[in-house]
């Protein structure tokens, strides 16, 4: 008999491990997309266009920003990536959208894999108001805000299935008419 008082408790701590751990997994999977202290100590008043018209009025301000990698490459201060500019949503990530208020650089003090952080990935950025940096655009000189990176985050690549069912359908053809593939 005490035997089975004895597993029966470990049954129920058992279920209660497990049920934290989910708890604590899921309470991570909502966290924003940079730490709480730069949350915190960011300006979230300063909204893209009022960057992009005048970052030189926001120099020495921490502000978060993101959007999709257009080019990435090592320099001597670092890393400097070029990003078109997103809105984020509610968890900081770039929205899946083609609205853009423009681009802007971040200097990353380290060096960053340009395979990892390739053009087309997503990616937030806590970073501080530098001013700006010119930059060839085609055959004209562009002025680019400049955030001198605290925090970074690099987004997972979205996956993408491209005429694939997303469930085994017995009566699926991969060579059928509409694909113009052949066997």
């Amino acid at each position: 008999m005490g035997g089975s008082i004895a597993a029966a408790w470990q049954g129920v701590a058992m279920k209660k491990t497990v049920l934290l751990m989910v708890m604590v997994l899921g309470i991570e999977g909502c966290t924003y997309a940079v730490s709480r202290d730069m949350v915190a100590k960011a300006d979230r008043t300063i909204t893209f266009d009022m960057l992009f018209t005048d970052p030189e009025a926001f120099k020495g301000k921490l502000v978060i920003f993101g959007g999709t990698i257009a080019h990435i490459k090592n320099i001597k201060d670092g890393t400097l990536i070029e990003v078109v500019q997103k809105p984020l949503d509610y968890w900081g990530k770039p929205k899946r959208t083609d609205k853009s208020g423009g681009s802007f650089l971040v200097i990353y003090r380290g060096y960053l894999d340009s395979w990892v952080y390739a053009p087309g990935r997503d990616l937030t950025v806590a970073g501080e108001v530098a001013g700006t940096r010119q930059k060839t655009l085609g055959e004209i000189n562009f002025s680019y805000p400049l955030l001198i990176s605290k925090e970074l985050r690099l987004w997972e690549k979205p996956q993408m299935y491209a005429r694939e069912p997303k469930w085994w359908d017995p009566l699926y053809d991969p060579y059928g008419p509409e694909t113009n593939m052949k066997p």
